[in-house]
């Protein structure tokens, strides 16, 4: 059997937040990140709130997207490069 003095618990104590703010960070900087795949709404919500319209003329003008079932998938960074191009 081992005694814990006050001094092993504030060690233990400053171990542990430290642990805890970087977590913190890590939740922090994947939160900043754009999405990998956006969906439909997501798309048109970031082109100014176009309709879905005007995001089927993009895709039948090239915007790339991937249908499964019935949900159509944008990779974020292949609309910045279509919209960059246009």
């Amino acid at each position: 059997m081992e005694i814990m003095t006050k001094q092993d618990m504030l060690i233990f104590k400053r171990e542990v937040l430290h642990k805890i703010n970087e977590l913190n960070q890590l939740l922090i900087q994947n939160k900043s990140a754009p999405k990998k795949y956006l969906k439909s709404a997501e798309v048109r919500e970031m082109l100014g709130g176009i309709s879905h319209g005007t995001l089927h003329t993009l895709r039948t003008q090239g915007l790339p997207s991937t249908k499964i079932g019935g949900t159509i998938f944008y990779d974020y960074q292949k609309v910045i490069e279509f919209i960059d191009s246009h």
